[in-house]
């Protein structure tokens, strides 16, 4: 991803100094940042861990931004059939049937102390042909990052299937949701009495 951002600096012409770090220790000095933003990744980290960094990395009047972007399956459609043959083949995923809203991020801000909390969400068709839903799919969390390279051909051919079978388009269009979180960061006064009584 860094060589593919790279790339896109060098054809606009312009130069940012990427650090690669953990979201949760990225090194950075105190009020270092004016924005700290999360774009399809909040769910992987240690989120106490990293809000805490967020708001320590964070100028006084800096802002947080988390943001996703999430199929949303519904009784009889096509992201919903596409999960339970996941669920099929993976028992162990459970990030399935959700809503593309995440309340539990605006729990980990308020308890960091994070101020101003807005969030907004709003729904887009996004058109797929087969092949891209297949590919997309392939590379998911419950297939491609945690499936046998075997099993991953097995759930392709399947979903392959199941697309010519149920859902025969040339054009595949899949409700999503964009959900996003803004917030400004802590007092530094009252972030540090909340660092306190959590250690």
């Amino acid at each position: 991803m860094l060589a593919q951002a790279r790339e896109i600096d060098r054809a606009a012409g312009i130069e940012i100094d990427y650090r690669e770090a953990r979201a949760e220790d990225t090194g950075l000095t105190d009020g270092s940042a004016d924005v700290v933003a999360a774009g399809q990744c909040w769910h992987w980290f240690d989120r106490p861990a990293a809000t805490r960094e967020a708001a320590r990395v964070l100028r006084a009047d800096g802002r947080m931004l988390i943001a996703h972007f999430d199929w949303i399956p519904l009784p009889g459609n096509l992201a919903r059939a596409t999960e339970e043959l996941i669920e099929a083949h993976n028992p162990s995923w459970r990030l399935g049937n959700l809503c593309g809203i995440h309340p539990r991020w605006l729990r980990d801000l308020g308890e960091a102390g994070f101020r101003d909390i807005e969030t907004f969400s709003y729904d887009v068709e996004v058109p797929y042909t087969p092949e891209a839903w297949r590919g997309r799919i392939r590379a998911s969390a419950g297939v491609g990052a945690s499936l046998a390279p075997d099993q991953v051909t097995r759930f392709d051919r399947e979903l392959a299937a199941l697309l010519a079978d149920r859902f025969p388009s040339a054009i595949l269009s899949i409700p999503h949701r964009v959900f996003a979180v803004i917030a400004r960061p802590p007092i530094k006064e009252c972030h540090e009495l909340v660092a306190n009584l959590g250690s």
